[in-house]
Formats: structure tokens, C-alpha cells, sequence
């Protein structure tokens, strides 16, 4: 069973994917922000980490950059609904820094679990 971390400032957004990926059968990690999701990432291992792009206490794009060095074969889908720039340019980063998929908030749930399946097998 792949263990994913979903880091993630909006609630809603943290419990659907919660419902979506344990009903795929992956078990599953919840941080409201960037800080407990470093903390989380540390202590407990994750073959896949979901992460929002723009986040208080700490960014997605500054969390993609940090996980990579720890571990580079990390596998990483970022997300993002955009903030004072289009979420293209955020998502568009976020692939320069190391994330393997990324996603325009809102996405369709099927295509998050096709790209979660790709990158880790249940």
C-alpha cells in the first residue's frame, strides 16, 4: 500500500483527497501547511507527497524544493488555484523545482487518481 502525504491550507480540499485515496487504496498523511507537512515528511515516510503551492507558514514551491534535496526520487504532484499570478506560473515553477504532475485547482478526481496510480501503484 503506497503512503501519501497531502499538504494543504483548505480543509475541504485535505478530506476529499483524504476519502478519494484511501477509497484507492493508498494510505494517507494530512498537514494544514508547509511547516507541519516538513515535519510530517521527516518523521514519517511518504512515497508520494500532494502538495497546494500557496500556503501560510510555509510555501509549496519552497517545501517541493527542500523534500527533493532530502530526497531526490521523491515523488511530488504540486496544486494550485493561483494567488497574485495565474496558477500556470506557480504549477509551471513547481515542475522546474522537481514536482513529477501538476494540477489546476479545481481538477477532476479521476484524473488526480490516473496520475497518483502512475506514479505509485496501490
Amino acid at each position: 500500500m503506497g503512503k501519501i502525504l497531502i499538504i494543504d491550507d483548505e480543509p475541504y480540499i485535505l478530506l476529499m483527497l483524504k476519502k478519494m485515496l484511501e477509497k484507492a487504496g493508498y494510505e494517507v498523511n494530512l498537514a494544514s501547511n508547509g511547516r507541519e507537512g516538513m515535519a510530517l515528511f521527516e518523521k514519517a515516510s511518504a512515497d508520494l507527497v500532494i502538495t497546494d503551492i500557496i500556503m501560510p507558514d510555509k510555501e509549496g514551491l519552497e517545501l517541493i524544493l527542500e523534500m527533493k534535496k532530502q530526497r531526490p526520487a521523491l515523488k511530488i504532484i504540486a496544486m494550485s488555484g493561483g494567488g497574485r499570478i495565474s496558477p500556470e506560473s506557480y504549477l509551471e515553477c513547481a515542475k522546474h523545482f522537481g514536482a513529477e504532475k501538476v494540477f489546476q485547482k479545481p481538477f477532476r478526481q479521476k484524473d488526480l487518481i490516473s496520475a497518483v496510480k502512475e506514479l505509485i501503484p496501490a
